[in-house]
C-alpha cells in the first residue's frame, strides 16, 4: 500500500503534467491563430504584379498595360460617344492566363495570320513589317499599297466579299488568330458572328481621335499584337518630329489666309467641326478656318445657303471632297461655282494618289502620316515656305 507521501508526490506529478500539457495546448493555439493573421493578411494585401503601362502623348481612346505574364489593352472610344470599353489581355504562348471577366478577350501570342477590316490597317503592318501576317481583307479593290497589291495578286491575301457582307465560310478556312475591325455605334452582326466562331476580334477607334497626332499614334495598338513595341515607338516618334518641325515652319507665314473645306452630299454640306481632326491640321497650318469657332469634334450638317454665305469669299477650299477636277464639281452642283476660290482656281482635294483599282492613298496612309498632310495644307497655304515641297496627298483642280 503506497505512503501518504507517495500519494502527495503522485498527485504533484500528476499537475505538473496537466499544467504542461495546458501549456503545450495553448502554445499551439497561439502558433495557429498567428499563422492564420498572416495568411489572412497575404489575402488582403496581395502582390501586385509589376505593371509598366505604355506612354501615350496624344491617343485618348485607348490603354496599353504591360505585365510581367501579359499585356492589358483597354479600348475606351471604340466609336463616337461611346459608353462601352473592351479590355484585351494578350498572353505568350504557353502563358498563364489572368483572372478575367467573361467580357474580356484573351489573345494568345504570336499571331501568324490576321485579317483586318479597314485600310487604315495595312500601312501600320507595313511599318511594322508584319504585313506577311494579313491573310484576308474585304473588298481588296480599295487597297492602294502597292506592296499589299502585290500580295493580293499573288493569291496571298483573299478578298473576303465585304465589310457588310463578310464571306464567313472563307475567313473560316483561313484559321486567323486575329481580327481588327472597326465599328461605327457598335451594332456590328458580322463581328459578332466572327466571334461565336472563337476567333478574337478587336475594335480599332484610330478613327474617333480628335488630333492628328493621336490617330497615327494607334500603330502602338496594333504593335502590341506582335510585340513590336520598340518599332512602334520608334515609327511614331520619327511622325510626331516631322509634324511638330512643320508646325513650327509655318509659324513663319506673314499672313493667314481664310479656308473653309467639304462638299455637298446630296444636299447636306459636310463641314469639319472646330474641334475636329482636319480643324487643327488647318489650324497648325496657320490658316483662318472659318468655322474654328464651333466646338464640335464631327462634321457640322449645314445647307448651300448657309455655307455660301460664310465662305463666299474665302482664299482657300482645302478638302472639296473627291473632286477630279472642277467640271466634275459644276456637273454636280452650279452653285459651287459661285465661291470666289472656284472663280481663282484655289481648289484642291486628296485625290492625289489613286490605286490601281480606285482606292485613296489619303485615307489609306493618311491616318498614320499626318505630318505629310499638314505640310501638303502648308505647302498649299504657304507656297515657298517648305522649300522645293511638292504636294503628296493633295491636288489643285483645274
Amino acid at each position: 500500500m503506497s505512503s501518504f507521501s507517495d500519494i502527495t508526490k503522485k498527485i504533484k506529478t500528476f499537475s505538473t503534467q496537466m499544467y504542461l500539457m495546458r501549456l503545450t495546448t495553448l502554445l499551439f493555439i497561439g502558433f495557429l491563430a498567428i499563422t492564420s493573421c498572416k495568411k489572412d493578411k497575404k489575402k488582403i494585401n496581395p502582390i501586385e504584379p509589376k505593371a509598366n503601362k505604355a506612354l501615350l502623348k496624344y491617343a485618348k481612346g485607348f490603354s496599353i498595360t504591360y505585365y510581367d505574364t501579359h499585356t492589358e489593352i483597354i479600348v475606351t472610344s471604340p466609336w463616337p460617344k461611346s459608353k462601352d470599353s473592351y479590355r484585351y489581355l494578350l498572353i505568350e504562348d504557353g502563358g498563364t492566363i489572368p483572372e478575367h471577366n467573361d467580357t474580356d478577350i484573351v489573345i494568345h501570342l504570336p499571331i501568324e495570320k490576321i485579317v483586318v477590316m479597314s485600310t487604315t490597317n495595312i500601312p501600320a503592318l507595313e511599318y511594322l513589317e508584319v504585313d506577311d501576317k494579313l491573310v484576308g481583307f474585304p473588298n481588296t479593290r480599295f487597297i492602294s499599297s502597292k506592296k499589299t497589291r502585290k500580295r493580293i495578286e499573288n493569291g496571298e491575301i483573299k478578298d473576303l466579299n465585304n465589310d457588310l457582307e463578310i464571306n464567313i465560310e472563307l475567313l473560316l478556312d483561313l484559321q486567323p488568330e486575329l481580327v481588327i475591325g472597326f465599328s461605327v455605334n457598335g451594332n456590328d452582326q458580322k463581328l459578332d458572328q466572327i466571334k461565336k466562331f472563337g476567333i478574337p476580334v478587336v475594335l480599332d477607334g484610330a478613327w474617333t481621335e480628335a488630333h492628328p497626332l493621336g490617330r497615327a499614334e494607334w500603330v502602338k495598338f496594333v504593335a502590341a499584337f506582335f510585340n513590336k513595341k520598340k518599332e512602334a515607338d520608334s515609327i511614331f516618334n520619327h511622325i510626331e518630329s516631322n509634324y511638330l518641325k512643320a508646325t513650327q515652319i509655318a509659324l513663319k507665314a506673314k499672313s493667314l489666309p481664310t479656308v473653309f473645306s467639304g462638299a455637298l452630299i446630296k444636299d447636306v454640306w459636310y463641314v469639319p467641326g472646330g474641334k475636329s481632326f482636319v480643324a487643327k491640321f488647318l489650324e497648325d497650318a496657320n490658316t483662318n478656318y472659318l468655322w474654328k469657332e464651333n466646338k464640335s469634334n464631327g462634321s457640322l450638317q449645314l445647307n448651300f445657303e448657309n455655307v455660301l454665305e460664310k465662305a463666299n469669299n474665302a482664299e482657300l477650299w482645302i478638302g472639296a471632297g473627291l473632286f477630279e477636277n472642277k467640271a466634275q464639281m459644276q456637273e454636280q452642283h452650279k452653285g459651287y461655282t459661285y465661291f470666289e476660290a472656284f472663280k481663282k482656281n484655289n481648289i484642291y482635294s486628296y485625290t492625289n494618289k489613286v490605286g490601281p483599282e480606285g482606292g485613296l492613298l489619303y485615307y489609306e496612309l493618311g491616318p498614320l502620316r499626318p505630318d505629310i498632310i499638314l505640310k501638303d495644307m502648308i505647302n498649299i497655304s504657304h507656297p515657298g515656305l517648305l522649300n522645293n515641297y511638292e504636294n503628296f496627298f493633295f491636288k489643285r483642280l483645274e
